[in-house]
């Protein structure tokens, strides 16, 4: 999952390790760089956490 931090970091977390956060990057474009490096694929939506 793609998040923008307060902090304006681009924050990739993965929801099957409680959210811990795997990679962090300053810009939108690198992130996207590194998830498709990696095979991830995109999910449309939002996922809502209570």
């Amino acid at each position: 999952m793609l998040v923008k931090e307060q902090s304006g970091k681009f924050s990739i977390q993965n929801p099957a390790q409680d959210y811990k956060s795997i990679f962090t990057s300053d810009t939108y474009e690198e992130s996207q760089m590194w998830l498709l490096e990696d095979e991830y694929e995109r999910v449309t939506g939002r996922f809502w956490q209570p």
